[in-house]
Order: structure tokens, then C-alpha cells, then sequence
């Protein structure tokens, strides 16, 4: 039980949800007429945020065989390759000049992907599971309220119930753009689809409404005033057909 007013070891327990639903009813209210100290509690939830995905993958990753020397040494050698095509290229646009030369070059360059972070964070936590969820749905009830805290402005979690999917529980991340959350849902066989929310790019970049597949993943991306959204689903079964039929959110 905690105490009023609470002391700075009741403030962590709230930050790293500790508390009782009683008393983290009871530490609502006396943040909600306390402002000072409400700023001070955000402050620590933003460093935890950025704290767990700094360190919390690097803690608990497994084996990674992508650090293994003969791996190392084939990627270098790829490495080396690309950087001698670049230089050829680059060979090419001095010698053609004008605007063909440099579009020549712009070939050897790599175009961004839309939500690529969210496709990674699917392989990572849906599929996974290196870290624990930061809410369960069984465990904590509202959801919704949860992200609320986080992202004020940002749209209601989709309504998957009529495709029989759910959501169960839900990841803070960061950005370097801020803070971001993955919401995973099950559907009746296990089946897992995510919805990803994080602030837009540097340049306030929004998104068109689009569709793209990485491997065997398949993303449906869009945005909304604040914020770029994403459900990332596997590609070429019955779920993926869930988020086409179930679009837009």
C-alpha cells in the first residue's frame, strides 16, 4: 500500500508498473491535481522508455550467428564489391557528366522502405519474444487507456473483433524521432498480427495509404495528423487477407 504524499520509491513503482490497481487509482488522482510532480513522473517514463530499447534487446538477444567471423568476413567481402561497383559508377558520372552521370550513381544508393521498423519489430517481439510485454491485456484491462498516457493525440486501437483477432498486450519502443508502441494481437489458432504507432520522420513525413512485403512479411502502412501507422501480418495466408479486408482503419 502506498503512501500520501508518496514517497520517490512509490513514484518508481508507478513508472515501472508495480502498483496495484488500487493504488495506481489512488496515484492517478494525486498526480492529476499535482503538476509539478505529474512532469517529474513523465521525465522518468520517457528515460525508461529510451532505457528498455537501448538495452533490453542487447541484455537478452540470443546467439546471433550474423557475429560470426565466416560471416563477418563474407559480409566485408560484399562490402568491398559494392564499394568498387560505387566507384565505377562514380567513374562513369565524371566521365558522362550532367544530370544522366548523377542518376547513373543514384542506381548504387538505397531507397528507405516505409515502416521498415515496424516490420523489424514484428520479426523481434511477435515472432521471437526477446523482451516481456510492457501490458497485458489479461493482467492491466485497459489497453487503450495505457497507450493513452503515452500518445495522447494519436488514433483508437483498430477493431479487429468481426476477424477474430485481439489485442493482448503491447511494447513501448523508441524512436529518434520518440517514443513508439507495438500492440500484438491473437487471433483464435495463435495467429499474431501487430499494429505499430510512432511519430513521423525528421521532415514531418506522412505516408500515403500503401501496401508493401518484406520476405515473408506483408505491411499495411498509413498515417494520420502526429503519427505513421503500420499492421505488419505474415504474407500469403488467411491473416494477411484479414488486414485487406479489414482496411482502412
Amino acid at each position: 500500500m502506498i503512501t500520501m504524499p508518496p514517497s520517490e520509491r512509490d513514484l518508481h513503482a508507478y513508472v515501472d508498473h508495480r502498483l496495484s490497481d488500487a493504488d495506481r487509482q489512488l496515484m492517478d488522482t494525486y498526480l492529476a491535481s499535482h503538476p509539478d510532480v505529474a512532469r517529474q513522473v513523465r521525465a522518468w517514463q520517457q528515460d525508461a522508455q529510451h532505457l528498455r530499447a537501448a538495452l533490453g534487446g542487447a541484455l537478452q538477444m540470443p546467439a546471433n550467428p550474423e557475429l560470426d567471423p565466416a560471416v563477418i568476413r563474407q559480409r566485408r567481402g560484399e562490402r568491398s564489391r559494392r564499394y568498387l561497383a560505387s566507384a565505377a559508377v562514380l567513374l562513369i558520372a565524371v566521365s558522362v557528366g550532367g544530370v544522366s552521370g548523377w542518376q547513373a550513381r543514384q542506381l548504387t544508393l538505397p531507397s528507405p522502405l516505409p515502416m521498415a521498423d515496424a516490420v523489424q519489430a514484428y520479426r523481434m517481439f511477435a515472432t521471437q519474444d526477446i523482451l516481456p510485454a510492457d501490458f497485458k491485456v489479461e493482467q492491466n484491462g485497459d489497453l487503450q487507456g495505457w497507450l493513452d498516457r503515452y500518445f495522447s493525440r494519436a488514433n483508437r486501437l483498430p477493431n479487429l473483433d468481426s476477424a477474430g483477432f485481439k489485442p493482448v498486450s503491447a511494447r513501448l519502443l523508441s524512436t529518434e524521432q520518440g517514443a513508439a508502441a507495438m500492440v500484438l494481437y491473437e487471433g483464435p489458432q495463435g495467429q499474431r498480427i501487430t499494429y505499430y504507432m510512432r511519430p513521423p520522420g525528421p521532415q514531418n513525413h506522412l505516408l500515403e495509404r500503401g501496401r508493401r512485403r518484406d520476405g515473408e512479411l506483408q505491411a499495411e502502412y498509413w498515417s494520420s495528423p502526429g503519427y505513421n501507422y503500420a499492421m505488419v501480418a505474415p504474407a500469403d495466408t488467411p491473416v494477411a487477407q484479414v488486414l485487406q479486408q479489414t482496411t482502412p482503419f
